[in-house]
């Protein structure tokens, strides 16, 4: 649904984006994370339509970006940064006036709204202007009007920046059931936790090139090394651990406990834990350690850092 092959973007002579590769399937949710300045925005005006890429190419649900601008733009809800709304109207109308944009019949326009805000739980504001609105308000009126026209694609940026953390769960819940009903998303956002909840891929954009890109898992195993099992036992582990020794690499251990790396949990860990009955330990549980994305982003970055250093060094 979103796929684009070596994207670029220059302004006269700054370079915003350098070569961006990315493949969205149908129903599935790419997190687009990077610092301020790092060229997300340029990305996402690329892929809607609004920004000419300087060369390569991008296809929104099939629609070629500089061939089919239109068929593009009516493929998309997008939120961005600066909402753009008209603080003088209220939100009926304004919805109404974005409902006529996308040719949207009256009956279907005011559904579409009203359903909309019911579920953002904006009913009790539908009288008043919007620059009465709080900024979380706007936030969810400004989604509103990105779904309002129901597209295959949704690009968001920070889509639950300034909201309360129960609006941000409202937003976070429609995310996930608007993937079920197959809608693709690529969401910008600074708060990595939220990320790593609804994302099925990660894209790390720095000085506008793509440094990494693929799943938590996929990422996790590349950037930080294989997962890690931690085991809790009812006895003691005493001669056991040395049983298991033999199979994983231990990091940590206590008298009822341990962590250890493996590179294949699905094949390793039932043996595991046959030995464990085999000396009569009991097993109270054994289960993967979560997997942190800031951990990941932030090695990521110094990396890439690194790199840009030693680079600089060798020129």
């Amino acid at each position: 649904m979103i796929e684009s092959h070596e994207l670029t973007k220059y302004y006269e002579d700054f370079l915003a984006v350098d070569s961006a590769t990315l493949n969205v399937p149908a129903g599935s949710v790419l997190a687009l994370l990077g610092p301020n300045g790092a060229g997300k925005t340029t990305t996402v005006r690329m892929l809607t339509s609004i920004l000419a890429p300087t060369s390569g190419s991008a296809r929104i649900a099939g629609y070629d970006i500089i061939k089919q601008p239109a068929q593009v733009r009516a493929s998309v809800g997008v939120l961005t940064e600066q909402h753009g709304l008209y603080e003088r109207m209220r939100a009926v109308e304004y919805l109404d006036f974005f409902g006529r944009v996308y040719k949207l019949d009256a009956n279907e326009r005011k559904k579409r709204s009203l359903d909309l805000m019911e579920r953002f739980g904006l009913t009790f504001a539908l009288r008043k202007t919007l620059g009465e609105y709080s900024k979380g308000m706007k936030q969810k009126l400004a989604l509103v009007r990105a779904m309002l026209h129901n597209p295959p694609v949704l690009l968001l940026d920070e889509p639950t920046s300034a909201m309360d953390p129960q609006s941000a769960k409202l937003v976070r819940d429609a995310i996930i059931e608007l993937q079920r009903d197959k809608r693709t998303f690529l969401i910008t956002t600074h708060n990595l936790a939220e990320a790593q909840e609804l994302a099925d891929q990660i894209a790390i954009i720095r000085h506008g090139q793509i440094i990494e890109q693929g799943s938590l898992a996929d990422l996790s195993r590349r950037i930080v090394g294989d997962p890690i099992m931690e085991l809790h036992t009812r006895e003691k582990l005493n001669g056991a651990a040395a049983t298991i020794r033999e199979l994983v690499t231990v990091e940590e251990s206590g008298d009822h406990w341990l962590r250890y790396r493996v590179a294949d949990p699905n094949l390793t860990n039932p043996i595991v834990l046959r030995r464990l009955i085999d000396s009569g330990v009991e097993v109270v549980s054994l289960a993967p350690m979560s997997q942190n994305l800031e951990q990941i982003y932030l090695q990521v970055v110094e990396d890439d850092e690194a790199k840009g250093r030693k680079d600089e060094h060798l020129r």
